[in-house]
């Protein structure tokens, strides 16, 4: 699927619901991407998060859409059906494995917001997933992070902290509130054509 990429390129994974994609995504990929001199990212759209009920979640190809939709004029930016194709629920350190498998010659940064490192240990086999990982925290409001006490494989990413969630999205949609400036215009446009609501 990304054929024609040069050896040992540096991989931004962004695993996420996107339930849906919004501007502080886009925005945390970007400046992790330029503090670590990546070469690409890719939004990875989780079919099920284990710690989430299905009836949450917006279709698995509605989100998929919008995320495309979103980054599709930033070639650097890439969408990802990865975790479709994988047994669920889909665990982050059997994505990880199998990414790594299917890309030997890619060199992955898998990056999570601080809320998500502070409950960590309860992710299925975490320890796993710093030992054989890199991974990148960015900070959500609320959760700060102690950089001198990452372990060895953990970075922080150095960003402003933006505090638009895709509950606060779907919320707002909802409500029938006017939120064009949270989302990227093709995704405003799209959930305002086919009036998508939660």
């Amino acid at each position: 699927k990304y054929k024609g990429v040069g050896k040992r390129m540096k991989i931004e994974i962004m695993c996420g619901s996107f339930n849906p994609i919004h501007n502080a995504h886009l925005m945390m990929a970007q400046a992790a991407y330029e503090q670590y001199k990546l070469d690409e990212i890719w939004f990875m759209v989780s079919p099920q998060n284990p710690l989430k009920t299905k009836a949450e979640l917006w279709s698995d190809e509605l989100r998929l859409q919008l995320v495309e939709l979103s980054i599709s004029d930033y070639p650097r930016f890439r969408a990802s059906d990865f975790e479709f194709h994988l047994p669920r629920p889909s665990y982050s350190v059997y994505t990880l494995e199998k990414l790594r498998e299917a890309y030997p010659d890619r060199e992955f940064y898998f990056i999570i917001g601080s809320d998500n490192w502070e409950r960590f240990g309860r992710w299925y086999q975490s320890e796993r997933i710093i030992k054989e990982n890199q991974l990148l925290i960015y900070p959500r409001p609320g959760f700060p992070v102690k950089e001198e006490e990452l372990p060895e494989t953990v970075r922080l990413v150095h960003s402003p902290v933006f505090e638009i969630s895709s509950t606060f999205i779907r919320e707002a949609l909802s409500a029938g509130k006017d939120i064009r400036y949270f989302l990227h215009p093709r995704v405003w446009e799209a959930i305002k054509k086919d009036n998508i609501r939660l």
